[in-house]
């Protein structure tokens, strides 16, 4: 697709800047049968033109909508030739902007069935356990992911959400391909894990990873490298994560397709060595 190249998750080779479809759904990422979503149509059309451009990694979960975000990348790419649709299980919605957590085992066998039912899939090729739920033993809400697979339910095994110890706990208990935690230029929390994903070539996936963009200063690194390679801010920051590890995939998400076609162009920045310390240093937590 572009220079970023490919990574291998699990046993799935897929390019390294994929899309991310939480905001498909409409504000508050919130569009069930009584809010439906915003545009349907556009949403769709958009999903297909992720694909044509190159983008074969799309990333949703139960939980956007809820339901809705699977059901529309249904509609869109079902049957996903060359794509991998990751999605995941463990939050819960009540409205617009409101997420609970819910990681009994009960609840995620639930979750994993109606994921593979919207879908039009007998198995996932990635699935997340979305957030640790601190009211459930972790071994309890991954075993359930684990038993799945060996179910054949499950193609690869991810994680979401999930600090170094927990990361840690769940490599004794299960083949963990991937890793989705918040992460950008400017939110390095989980420095830590991406380390340590990096040491184990397990991918990760950051979430927000368009933070650095958004919150760009006229006169800040970001800004000076956007204005001397041509670029938006946003696709700087993309261009940083790909280049700070070799195991990154962001997933920026969007509504807009002229957005969607700028974040698939900074997969054709390369930034210098310099370009990316100097960012890394105004960034520094």
């Amino acid at each position: 697709m572009s220079n970023a190249g490919t990574i291998t998750i699990g046993d799935l080779e897929v390019d390294r800047l994929g899309f991310g479809a939480m905001r498909i759904t409409g504000p508050g990422i919130w569009g069930p049968p009584s809010v439906p979503p915003t545009d349907p149509a556009g949403a769709i059309a958009l999903l297909r033109r992720a694909v044509e451009l190159g983008v074969n990694f799309i990333d949703t979960a139960d939980s956007y909508g809820p339901n809705v975000s699977e059901e529309l990348i249904a509609t869109a790419l079902a049957p996903y030739d060359g794509v991998v649709v990751a999605t995941k299980g463990g939050l819960t919605r009540s409205g617009p902007g409101a997420w609970g957590v819910d990681g009994r085992p009960e609840r995620l066998r639930a979750a994993l069935e109606g994921s593979l039912r919207r879908l039009g899939v007998e198995r996932i090729d990635l699935y997340q356990l979305h957030r640790p739920d601190p009211a459930v033993a972790f071994e309890d809400s991954l075993g359930v992911l684990v038993e799945a697979q060996q179910a054949g339910k499950i193609r690869n095994i991810g994680l979401s959400n999930v600090t170094l110890a927990e990361l840690e706990q769940a490599l004794g208990i299960a083949e963990v391909v991937s890793v989705q935690n918040r992460y950008s230029a400017l939110d390095r929390d989980s420095q830590a894990v991406l380390d340590a994903c990096t040491q184990r070539s397990i991918a990760f996936i950051p979430w927000f990873p368009l933070a650095a963009g958004e919150a760009a200063g006229a006169d800040g690194a970001l800004a000076q490298l956007a204005r001397s390679h041509g670029a938006s801010p946003g696709q700087i920051a993309l261009a940083w994560l790909l280049a700070v590890s070799p195991v990154m995939v962001p997933i920026p998400g969007t509504s807009q397709i002229a957005h969607l076609e700028e974040n698939v162009a900074a997969a054709d920045i390369v930034l210098s060595p310099a370009d990316v310390e100097a960012l890394s240093r105004q960034a520094a937590p």
